[in-house]
């Protein structure tokens, strides 16, 4: 049976090659593929492995002392550990795709036959996360690359390892009557006794810390290091120190010293893991739907699994039997935003983030504190501008697959293209505002002058805010009326790094039309600035060169989505579908 598992593992891999490799004939993936390409030889060769002087440490693993940094690394399996016993709640179970569990749950497969071939097709994809993790820690760290990609396989096979087998473990102290607060204070309790244990003796055996101002950051990090390398540290973090020992290894007799007992310890979980007898079948079935209906909802552009059924959720607006169709969009495509894009939530929140800012005024905050949360706040609402329309898909790049049931309405074209930019438009223009108001309050008003120019700036980019959002939406969805191909990949299919590709050249492509259409908008914008700061400083003349620039991209805007209503009226999504 061992066999036929391997057999079917290693043809399944050849086959997802051979099927991406054809995938590349099709110009939506070569272009993609291309760039992506291109990408990666650029990052790994400038980035990860730019040319050093002679002389130069490729690394920080030579300069560090071998026992700190071994016990440093001992931290992150002892924290893995940790949170597997303390916050797993649900039972064992295997990620198991629903075609296995078709075929696999139902034929005569052992319990320990489905353990090998799970535990088989982790592999692969364990293989390439271990590939480029070493090629990452091997240009942080410098050390020898084919240890690191050895050390790596060792510490997340052991620690795979490990989470079954403690996934089984407390099923089966669950089926015996152990509750959940009680393993969790169990497990703290032993935490917390190694814990006393490790600080009486180092207060027995170490000398106390060093208090001396002089000395400052120097003097802890010393004590520091004498802290991990000697004393109970060490000696208690022995079993994990030996699990990373060989990615630590600077040698080859290093390495070779340390595979045995970390290999000895891989084995141990494998055992452990193997000789379980722990049903995990219904766990797994329930798992497997579980992991479907979230991939459903994630393609349905939904929030959480179920919620385009089950109880009904309350409607953002109320929608009049007659009206313009894009405020029917709007409403549509708002639902399928999730209760978080409610204007009752929104203005909830917007209410707490201004109780916020005047209790934070009234409490006499310093004004360099309040000035550096108003920073903050109009920063984040500046970068939600880059961001946002990338983020915010409910939109044409949501809606696309259903494009023929939307061309059935009696709406003309523009008017569909209109209503759907309208939704993320309206959802980031509402952030951003909220934003600005925050941080208006939060501002300093002691210097009139200065707090009238802040008002200026901030009513200045409110203004601009919507327009900047819809010019920027809209560019995106005519790459997927333009590109539609690029937007209806398979769902079932892997993506590679052709996929990185597309989205380099979306990204490139928002970011020079983004500047061409800013062109017109910033002559006519400096235009009125200069006229009206001659009559009312720039006080008055800034919000009214927003204006302008608002006027400008706002034509802009509605020139594009005339263009785009006509490309979305001849749309003919079965010629993408099948090139």
């Amino acid at each position: 049976m061992i066999s036929a598992l391997l057999y079917l593992q290693i043809h399944s891999f050849v086959n997802r090659v051979r099927s991406r490799v054809r995938r590349l004939k099709k110009p939506k993936y070569l272009i993609g593929a291309i760039v992506g390409g291109l990408y990666l030889f650029w990052y790994f060769h400038h980035v990860l492995f730019p040319r050093r002087p002679a002389g130069e440490s490729p690394g920080f693993l030579v300069t560090t002392e071998p026992a700190v940094l071994e016990c440093l690394a001992a931290l992150i399996p002892l924290i893995w550990l940790a949170s597997q016993w303390i916050f797993r709640r649900s039972r064992a179970a295997m990620g198991f795709s629903e075609a296995e569990i078709a075929f696999l749950f139902p034929a005569p497969v052992s319990r320990r036959g489905l353990l090998h071939y799970k535990l088989l097709s982790s592999q692969i994809p364990m293989l390439f996360s271990v590939a480029i993790m070493a090629i990452l820690s091997s240009r942080i760290l410098g050390g020898h690359g084919w240890f690191q990609l050895a050390g790596w396989w060792i510490l997340l096979w052991t620690l795979t390892l490990h989470s079954y087998g403690s996934s089984f473990a407390l099923t089966l102290l669950m089926d015996r009557g152990l509750s959940t607060w009680r393993r969790r204070v169990a497990v703290l309790g032993l935490l917390a006794a190694g814990l006393s244990v490790a600080v009486v003796w180092a207060w027995r055996t170490l000398p106390p810390p060093p208090f001396d101002l002089n000395n400052g950051l120097a003097g802890l990090k010393s004590y520091g290091k004498q802290l991990l390398v000697s004393g109970p540290i060490p000696n208690l973090l022995y079993p994990f120190r030996l699990i990373v020992r060989p990615f630590l290894a600077g040698d080859a007799i290093q390495f070779l010293s340390a595979l045995g007992p970390a290999l000895a310890i891989l084995s141990l979980h494998y055992v452990w893991v193997v000789r379980s007898n722990v049903a995990f079948e219904e766990a797994s079935i329930e798992y497997s739907k579980k992991l479907a209906e979230r991939a459903a909802a994630i393609r349905a552009g939904r929030a959480q699994p179920g919620s385009a059924a089950g109880k009904r959720k309350p409607d953002p607006f109320r929608l009049q039997p007659d009206g313009a169709p894009c405020v029917g969009l709007l409403w549509k495509n708002l639902i399928a935003a999730g209760q978080t894009f409610t204007p009752r939530a929104w203005a909830i929140v917007l209410a707490v983030l201004l109780v916020a800012g005047c209790v934070a005024r009234g409490m006499g905050l310093g004004d360099d504190t309040r000035e550096m949360l108003g920073i903050l706040a109009a920063g984040f609402a500046g970068m939600s501008l880059f961001w946002g329309p990338f983020a915010l898909q409910q939109d044409l790049r949501q809606d696309l697959r259903v494009a023929d049931i939307l061309k059935t309405y009696p709406v003309s074209g523009w008017q569909t293209v209109l209503g759907e930019v309208l939704t993320p438009t309206v959802i980031l223009t509402t952030v951003q505002w909220a934003l600005l108001l925050v941080a208006l309050t939060l501002l300093p008003s002691g210097d009139s002058t200065a707090w009238a120019t802040s008002v200026s700036l901030g009513v200045s980019a409110a203004i601009l805010a919507p327009a900047l959002n819809g010019l920027s939406l809209l560019i995106l969805n005519a790459a997927a009326l333009y590109f539609p191909a690029w937007f209806l990949p398979d769902p079932q299919s892997p993506q590679g790094f052709e996929v990185t590709g597309q989205r380099i050249l979306m990204f490139l492509g928002q970011f020079v039309v983004v500047g061409l259409a800013l062109l017109p908008a910033a002559v006519v914008s400096l235009a009125v600035f200069f006229t009206a700061s001659l009559v009312g400083g720039h006080v008055v003349a800034t919000p009214l060169a927003a204006m302008a620039a608002a006027a400008t991209l706002a034509a802009e805007c509605a020139y594009g989505i005339f263009l785009l209503g006509r490309v979305f009226d001849r749309l003919d999504l079965s010629d993408e579908l099948n090139p």
